[in-house]
């Protein structure tokens, strides 16, 4: 048996020098202890609650061996003039006490020569000053030029060593202690943000002092922590990154242009980050202001989808010297009015597929960088996967051994071929998120842009494939859904069956027994979701599903969810991924008049809300810690009465689901292992916008809609909206996740679980309306033109079946028909809606009128007849108005 990695660090020789005792100073926000022998930081605590550490200092012991980085160690590559080859240094290497300095300046709190811990033959002379500076605890390095030729600085690192060490903590001890930190990659503007597990303040802040840009954010890959699904690993800040980009990430496409930096002989310079502390997460941005930061709003976001209008704000108290765009003309950027003179106003447009960086230099000489993605039209990337999905990824083969013919199944994307066997059963095998994403993710594309040709091939998937073969469709496990259809056990089959060069000599390498498993709950709600689908389908629309009729398919979405409960009973009581879907159906199985059968379904999913209402972290998994259940809780609690755990779920959320200026982190809910289980390149490693992404805004948006005036709650939702698809390629392709470590920084190659993650943007997406008294009327979702008193939004999300209007809380979905445009009268409060014309299979729109927020009703102005809690209007072979008016 392997030895326990944890267990293996306790033989490592401590050599940190604990012994010598620790340094203990107050700054007006912070308490900082530091280890005398080392001057690293030994605890970091809010003054407001010393006992509370952001640093790992409960294992400070367990990691005080060669190689451990602490917080104050620093990292360099240097190249001496006249070398070619980069040389290597670090404080964290091998360890000596270091040469005390006495400083005779107020403002030093502790002062060392880090040459002791240092190899002899490094050209610079390194010393560390920990100081208070207008209050805040600066972290300050300089560094001299002691050899006689020019040095140059090819990568700066500073360790960011917080505590995100998971191991062996229950939810309750974790949310407690522990926090998570995203980067603002932004040049001088950046900033790292590490927040609590529990979403409460304070926050920490770490932005740079004096000239030290967050130019790139690196893996800390040697430290050897054990990195895992409860340890994501340490980073460090990189001020200089160009000895990486012209080694190890040579292949990749930075965030920021590398740099490098010569010191010249006997000259000294100065690299610091500076520690601010927001009292919440969504004061983080008020506290950069304080301290005379750059802050940048973007409105809808980072993802600019073409066509759509967006914005973006500055805030930062010197003049815009000029704004670069690279590549040239991928965004243009038009000066518009602001209501606030504090905050410079641009309306911004992407016209070029791809990454884009937008570098604003200030009057003061700071840089500040912005990464875009700039995505097809929404409508135009919905067409584009739809197509991928039932073509490229079409699998037919009448002689599959595992009954897979006529399915979506996964892709490589690399390899341009489909993904038939695969180590890990699941990838292959059309269940779990892993195998179950590509078809999912082509049924929820149906129910937002139907398309009747992948209609009809979907519906001889779920006939021919899913109902029979992936879901058990008749004895005592009947509705029960398997784990996969594809498993290793070469003794059942023929020879060449399974390919050689793969090792199935795993614990992923499912038997058929355990493929045939129907005890995980987490593979119903992409079943259920099916055929929920397919009866919206076959219920608002005519003649696009012809092979069962409505009800047969709401039937078999209530009977796979009360199977889900019967026969999966373990993990039923954790929040399922898609486990949205399961209110939906209920929904509508009250909207039909089954009493008898919601009565039941209610009934299951109340003892589960029950449940999580007596935990005090309700967000349990398969896994330690987890970010996916919180979707399902935070919607049953809800709806269920239980706020105060809703509340505490959001909260939950908002620390690990950041906004930041940079598409890749903005909104992006926080995975680090799935690439294990759904990628192809398999590692622990952050990852942007995978499926978290798009379950989570589904929560966010929720509770935007209940608090209209919380612009925090929609920029993080819908920054995670819009990630859910900012990573589907040209042609279509739906991947798994991006990676960001830097030496990658692009798409994964396998399809894998996408399909979770399109699962929430096609149930959330929509268009949101809103006034915010520093930024104005903005669109997320719509280009907004203000005229008079009315307030005019053409609708460009994909779906354009939704729609927010903010200052009224009102909240209008269509079941069927889509949006042209709508608008809002800022006087009366009046609604004008436009409605595209009918096509073939949409004769009538199901226009729904909610109020979130606010008091009163909204009705039609003229009479409308309701079904199903909706109004029917007949649509025309040309655009149809309908008018709402308030009524107290």
């Amino acid at each position: 048996m392997a030895q326990d990695p944890w267990k293996a660090l306790e033989a490592k020789q401590s050599t940190l020098g604990l012994d010598s005792g620790v340094l203990t100073f107050h700054t007006p926000a912070l308490q900082l202890q530091l280890i005398k022998s080392s001057q690293t930081v030994a605890a970091l605590n809010p003054s407001s609650d010393e006992k509370f550490d952001f640093t790992p200092g409960g294992r400070l012991k367990l990691r005080s061996s060669d190689g451990m980085y602490q917080l104050g160690d620093l990292d360099l590559r240097l190249r001496v003039e006249g070398e070619d080859a980069w040389q290597k240094y670090s404080t964290a290497t091998k360890r000596a006490p270091v040469n005390a300095l006495t400083v005779n300046d107020d403002k030093v709190l502790a002062a060392a020569d880090l040459s002791a811990t240092l190899p002899a033959n490094i050209p610079l002379n390194v010393q560390r000053y920990w100081e208070v500076i207008d209050g805040h605890l600066v972290l300050l390095f300089k560094l001299k030029n002691t050899s006689d030729k020019n040095v140059e600085i090819g990568s700066l690192g500073i360790p960011l060593i917080f505590n995100n060490i998971m191991q062996s903590k229950s939810l309750e001890e974790a949310h407690a202690e522990n926090v998570f930190y995203d980067p603002y990659i932004g040049k001088d503007a950046g900033y790292l943000q590490v927040t609590r597990l529990n979403g409460h303040g304070p926050a920490l802040l770490v932005v740079p002092y004096g000239k030290t840009p967050f130019e790139a954010y690196n893996p800390l890959l040697d430290d050897p922590t054990p990195r895992g699904i409860d340890f994501e690993g340490f980073y460090e800040w990189m001020a200089h990154s160009k000895a990486y980009a012209e080694n190890e990430w040579k292949k990749a496409e930075p965030w920021n242009n590398p740099t490098s930096t010569i010191l010249k002989s006997g000259e000294t310079t100065e690299y610091g980050l500076q520690f601010l502390l927001a009292d919440s997460i969504k004061g983080i941005e008020s506290k950069l202001i304080e301290n005379n930061r750059p802050v940048a709003v973007g409105a809808p976001g980072y993802v600019l989808p073409m066509g759509t209008q967006g914005k973006l704000f500055l805030n930062y108290h010197e003049q815009i010297k000029s704004l670069q765009v690279e590549p040239e003309g991928a965004l243009i950027l038009t000066e518009t009015s602001s209501i606030n003179n504090k905050w410079k106003a641009y309306q911004i447009e992407g016209k070029i597929w791809g990454r884009a960086r937008l570098t604003i230099t200030y009057a003061d000489g700071l840089s500040q960088t912005i990464n875009y993605k700039v995505i097809k039209s929404e409508t135009d990337i919905l067409k584009d996967y739809g197509h991928f999905l039932t073509h490229e990824q079409w699998y037919e083969n009448k002689s599959d051994p595992f009954h897979r013919d006529q399915s979506v199944i996964t892709y490589d994307y690399e390899t341009k071929k489909q993904v038939a066997q695969d180590s890990r059963a699941w990838i292959a095998g059309l269940s779990d998120e892993g195998g179950a994403g590509s078809w999912l993710g082509a049924m929820m594309k149906e129910l937002i842009q139907p398309d009747k040709l992948e209609i009809d091939k979907l519906q001889h998937f779920v006939n021919h494939t899913l109902w029979g073969v992936i879901q058990h469709d008749a004895g005592r496990q009947k509705y029960g859904v398997k784990k996969s259809v594809f498993y290793y056990e070469p003794k059942e089959m023929p020879a060449g069956t399974y390919n050689d060069s793969i090792n199935y000599k795993t614990w992923a390498a499912w038997s058929h027994e355990s493929a045939n498993d129907v005890g995980r709950s987490y593979n119903y709600p992409h079943v259920a979701a099916t055929w929920w689908v397919l009866y919206r389908l076959s219920r608002n629309h005519t003649g696009l599903v012809t092979e069962q009729n409505w009800q047969w398919y709401l039937d078999h979405a209530y009977q796979t969810t009360m199977t889900m409960v019967n026969q999966a009973p373990y993990y039923v009581q954790f929040g399922q991924m898609e486990g949205t879907v399961f209110y939906m159906i209920l929904m509508d199985l009250k909207a039909e008049g089954w009493n008898d059968k919601a009565a039941i379904f209610e009934k299951a999913m109340k003892v589960r809300a029950d449940h999580w209402n007596t935990l005090m972290y309700p967000f349990g998994s398969e896994m330690p810690w987890d970010s996916t259940g919180q979707e399902e809780v935070y919607l049953w609690s809800s709806y269920f009465g239980y706020t105060d755990k809703a509340e505490v779920t959001i909260d939950a959320i908002l620390g690990y689901m950041p906004t930041i200026p940079n598409w890749g982190y903005n909104g992006s809910a926080r995975r680090y292992w799935d690439f294990l289980y759904g990628g192809k390149l398999s590692r622990i490693e952050r990852q942007l916008h995978h499926y978290g992404s798009g379950l989570n805004a589904i929560p966010v948006l929720a509770e935007y809609r209940k608090n209209p005036g919380d612009l925090y709650l929609l920029r993080v939702g819908y920054g995670g909206l819009m990630g859910s698809v900012s990573n589907i390629t040209q042609d279509g392709f739906g991947p798994a996740a991006f990676h960001s470590f830097p030496s990658t920084l692009k798409i994964d190659g396998l399809s894998g679980d996408y399909g979770s993650n399109f699962f929430g943007y096609a149930i959330n997406t929509a268009t949101y309306i809103t006034h915010d008294t520093n930024l104005g009327w903005l669109a997320f979702g719509g280009n907004l033109v203000e005229k008079d008193n009315w307030i005019n939004v053409k609708i460009t999300n994909g779906a354009k079946s939704r729609v927010f209007i903010a200052p009224v809380g009102l909240w209008l979905t269509l079941d069927a028909g889509t949006f042209n445009s709508v608008s809002y009268n800022t006087v009366n409060g009046h609604v004008s809606i436009l409605l595209n014309a009918a096509d073939k299979y949409t004769p009538k729109a199901y226009l729904r009128v909610k109020r979130t927020a606010r008091s009163g009703k909204y009705i039609p102005y003229s009479k409308v007849i309701m079904q199903r809690g909706a109004y029917v209007v007949l649509l025309k072979n040309k655009i149809s108005k309908i008018n709402l008016v308030h009524r107290k």
